[in-house]
């Protein structure tokens, strides 16, 4: 019996066996699933401080990829060109916005997909782009930046305008107005007994004004109504005699004769 060992034939067995572990753990460590992806760019107006190669790109939350490089833009220092790797199941559309988000205490940085539901066509490459490109919007980061610069804007702006309006000559207009109005308290004080006065006698002639008014409706205004009525008589009567006078003139002389009876009149 022979018993000669290949080595060489073992040798390559073994490296066989675990090189077929390998692949088996590879493979069960990727969920046993195939992916396919689609390759996106993202160019980004802001610092990506934090991110790097590898880096978690997320839709609504949920893990759908990967970032691939990081590179500035040649033609455009101020842009920061991102190539990121998405699953082919992922709704990209016209809508789709990209931020960068961070993971609150641990500071690690991702991209972050939203869609806005305004247009969900889907997105697709340009003839003069390399990868259809996302939309960007800024970060929460750069929100809070932005907005702490307008807000340190607004109080230098209400410093400067404090700082206009209390110069040495509108301070001096106060103080004269603040002496002006001392000499007025003075004044003031110093006739506080006319003052009495004449509101006493205003308040006096206030509460005699509507007996006065009382007086006036029963006494006066009867007599001028009669008056009135009195001089509308007189009126058409002298307008009765003057159309008399036209049509007899001779009345002036000879009177005002009786009217002639008619037949069978007494």
């Amino acid at each position: 019996m022979d018993t000669k060992v290949n080595y060489a034939l073992v040798g390559t067995f073994v490296i066989g066996l675990i090189a077929a572990i390998v692949l088996a753990i590879i493979w069960l460590s990727s969920g046993l699933s195939v992916h396919e992806f689609s390759m996106y760019q993202i160019n980004m107006e802001e610092a990506v401080t934090g991110l790097s190669p590898d880096a978690t790109v997320e839709y609504n939350g949920v893990n759908v990829g990967s970032v691939k490089s990081i590179k500035l833009d040649k033609k455009d220092p101020q842009l920061v060109k991102l190539i990121i790797s998405v699953h082919d199941n992922t709704p990209i559309t016209l809508g789709t916005v990209a931020t960068l988000g961070t993971r609150g205490l641990t500071g690690i940085t991702y991209i972050s997909l939203k869609d806005k539901g305004d247009d969900l066509r889907p997105l697709k490459k340009l003839s003069e782009q390399d990868y259809p490109v996302i939309k960007t919007a800024p970060s929460l980061l750069l929100q809070l930046n932005t907005g702490l610069q307008k807000l340190t804007e607004s109080i230098s702006q209400v410093s400067n305008s404090f700082k206009a309006l209390f110069d040495k000559q509108n301070l001096q207009s106060i103080k004269e107005i603040l002496i002006n109005l001392q000499q007025i308290s003075a004044t003031l004080a110093a006739n506080n007994e006319r003052l009495n006065n004449i509101l006493a006698n205003t308040s006096t002639a206030t509460q005699r004004f509507p007996q006065m008014m009382q007086t006036l409706e029963t006494n006066t205004l009867p007599q001028t109504n009669q008056l009135i009525a009195n001089l509308n008589t007189i009126t058409d009567n002298l307008s009765n005699l003057s159309a008399e006078l036209q049509e007899n003139p001779s009345m002036l002389i000879r009177g005002k004769k009786p009217q002639t009876l008619g037949p069978g009149e007494k």
